[in-house]
């Protein structure tokens, strides 16, 4: 998506929530490399084994998409809500695993905030999405600055930009939400 104008995404995004089936068929191709690419990065972080492929973690946040019909202001804002869906579907696949095995020869959830978006296992996945969940409640713009960097990929002025904020005040939210991640996992 970075080689297309951020204007004719949000523009076909746009036409899409107005109906328009054609908008859908022109939007996909534009946006499918960079979903792929975050798909890719997602699944390379989860535990070695993993049974999702990118291509089926793209198709059903594609069809989540479309079922939930989002409103979708910008290629930012359609990015962040992707991976939001992508990290629901991972979450939703860590907990049937869960409840298959009930816990079974899982080792106790830890989290290196270092690689946050990256937890290794399904009980270390459920754990940073009751954190992430937690702090949504407590902090909401905190917990989406997490989302749309380690999830979505966006840089930090990109998240700047879609929330409105300037860079420190990201930095500053990713080095707060990271200490209270790590507070509320390791309690």
């Amino acid at each position: 998506m970075q080689s297309t104008p951020q204007h004719e995404v949000t523009r076909l995004l746009q036409e899409w929530k107005q109906g328009d089936g054609a908008a859908l068929g022109a939007l996909v191709p534009l946006v499918e490399t960079e979903l792929r690419r975050l798909a890719a990065n997602l699944l390379r972080r989860e535990r070695p084994g993993h049974t999702l492929q990118p291509t089926a973690l793209v198709n059903e946040a594609w069809l989540r998409l479309a079922r939930d019909g989002r409103d979708f202001e910008s290629r930012s804002h359609f990015v962040s809500i992707a991976a939001h869906c992508m990290r629901q579907i991972l979450v939703d696949h860590a907990r049937r695993k869960q409840a298959g095995k009930r816990g079974a020869g899982e080792p106790a959830a830890q989290l290196d905030l270092a690689q946050l978006s990256a937890p290794e296992s399904s009980a270390a996945m459920l754990a940073l999405d009751d954190g992430l969940n937690e702090l949504a409640r407590l902090q909401p713009r905190h917990a989406q600055v997490v989302e749309l960097h380690f999830f979505g990929g966006l840089t930090y002025d990109e998240i700047a930009g879609f929330l409105n904020i300037g860079r420190s005040t990201v930095l500053r939210d990713l080095r707060m939400a990271e200490m209270w991640l790590k507070h509320y996992i390791t309690a």
